[in-house]
């Protein structure tokens, strides 16, 4: 990976365990620059998130090729309180929903029910969609790193660096590892979003 060397991987990492802000603040927080994130929470947060805490670790790390404060994590976290988040249009917030999935009692339906399809996709009615929103805002934390102007490295091969010095439990791509659990209640998940097209008031 050229440039991304060890120096370049600990600058990053020292800057996503840094000051961290609220989700709820984060649109005021974050600049409008590419760069890394980070979304970190307590010991007692990965306990309800059925998770083995690991300190210093995020729960997630993810990229903003264009701007900290792109659409992309008003897609995941509605970092901006107009914007209406959608599970369907999201990977994170269906790896949230689906360790939350008990506690909040939230149930996986098709993303798009006019054309109920791709149920891996799936998402969530919109009261449910509220409450993930809700937990969100106020249990979860952001880090970010900004990228320096010049950096010949991509953004992508300094995520995948992160990812491999740390395996959040929450990222899925590139990720060394991928957690059992979260696995499996995402496949629950898309078994009941299936489910939803055979009950009988549909």
């Amino acid at each position: 990976m050229a440039d991304c060397d060890e120096n370049l991987l600990n600058v990053v990492i020292q800057s996503l365990s840094a000051s961290r802000c609220p989700i709820s603040e984060a649109l005021a927080f974050l600049p409008d620059s590419p760069g890394l994130y980070a979304i970190h929470s307590s010991k007692e947060v990965w306990t309800v998130l059925g998770l083995a805490h690991r300190a210093e670790v995020p729960l997630y790390v993810g990229k903003a090729e264009d701007s900290l404060v792109s659409r992309d994590l008003n897609t995941h976290f509605a970092i901006n309180p107009e914007a209406a988040p959608k599970t369907g249009s999201s990977t994170v917030r269906r790896s949230f929903a689906a360790l939350l999935r008990r506690s909040l009692n939230l149930r996986g339906v098709p993303r798009n029910k006019l054309k109920p399809g791709y149920f891996a996709h799936y998402g969530l009615e919109e009261e449910a969609d509220r409450r993930l929103t809700e937990w969100m805002q106020s249990h979860l934390t952001i880090a970010y790193w900004r990228r320096p102007p010049g950096l010949q490295c991509k953004l992508a091969e300094v995520e995948k660096a992160v990812l491999k010095k740390w395996d959040p439990p929450v990222n899925l791509q590139d990720s060394p590892t991928k957690l059992p659990r979260l696995l499996a209640e995402r496949a629950e998940m898309k078994i009941e979003a299936s489910a939803w097209v055979q009950e009988d008031d549909h």
